[in-house]
């Protein structure tokens, strides 16, 4: 089945493009989702027009991108969570983590935009892709610190043993 994509998708196609897909997975997934078009002659013609209105919107959502790169790239993130003698983190830093702390700026980014492979589990500095555009990926520095209180909690426990040692000898 030939269609015509209205959207751009992933390991596919970008919006107007022609591209040929397997017949369930366009009729069960790409046309009742609306980011394609079966391709007709009448449909290529609408989508003769379409590329010409998406050319001049691909220009000024790359713009905004670009400007929005430029708010995020000085932008450092910092984040305290509880974590283990090796670094290891009691849970996680996630997407979701990153994108709310980047609205706490004043700044508002979608979280599946947040290019993180897997949640960030061990302590130390990150630096983590925003991917704003098909062409504009800014780039947010992210510091994960231990919590001051299991710190110190910890270090007391390593002091005990070794009080109790030189007591005993």
């Amino acid at each position: 089945m030939e269609v015509i994509l209205k959207e751009d998708v992933a390991n596919l196609g970008h919006r107007g493009d022609v591209v040929k897909v397997a017949d369930g997975y366009g009729r069960n997934f790409l046309l009742p989702r609306k980011l394609a078009l079966q391709a007709t002659l009448a449909n290529k013609a609408v989508i003769e027009q379409m590329k010409s209105a998406s050319v001049r919107r691909f220009a000024t959502e790359k713009a905004q991108a670009e400007e929005l790169a430029t708010k995020l790239t000085p932008i450092v993130l910092s984040f305290t969570r509880k974590s283990g003698e090796a670094g290891q983190l009691f849970g996680s830093v996630t997407s979701a983590d990153i994108a709310a702390e980047i609205e706490t700026k004043g700044i508002e980014i979608d979280r599946r935009k947040i290019q993180l492979a897997e949640p960030i589990k061990t302590v130390g500095d990150y630096d983590v892709a925003i991917k704003l555009h098909r062409e504009v990926t800014a780039h947010v520095k992210v510091k994960v610190v231990a919590d001051a209180v299991e710190e110190a909690a910890a270090e007391a426990a390593v002091a005990e043993p070794v009080a109790e040692v030189a007591a005993a000898e």
